[in-house]
């Protein structure tokens, strides 16, 4: 009961630090959700993607 009544009164209890802390959360889920998405597109496209097979076609020269 405690720890109900404690993120109450810090979280829930103003509507001001309410919004901010979803606010936070939605940008923090944004992020993980970027990240791994990409990570995942990474994984699954190993040996496609132009950072792989550039080496096939650029020269050392720039």
């Amino acid at each position: 009961m405690s720890l109900a009544r404690t993120v109450y009164n810090s979280l829930f209890r103003r509507t001001s630090t309410f919004a901010v802390g979803i606010i936070v959360g939605a940008v923090l889920f944004e992020r993980m959700f970027d990240q791994g998405s990409d990570a995942i597109f990474e994984q699954l496209n190993r040996g496609k993607l132009w950072k792989h097979i550039k080496h096939n076609y650029e020269d050392g020269e720039s």
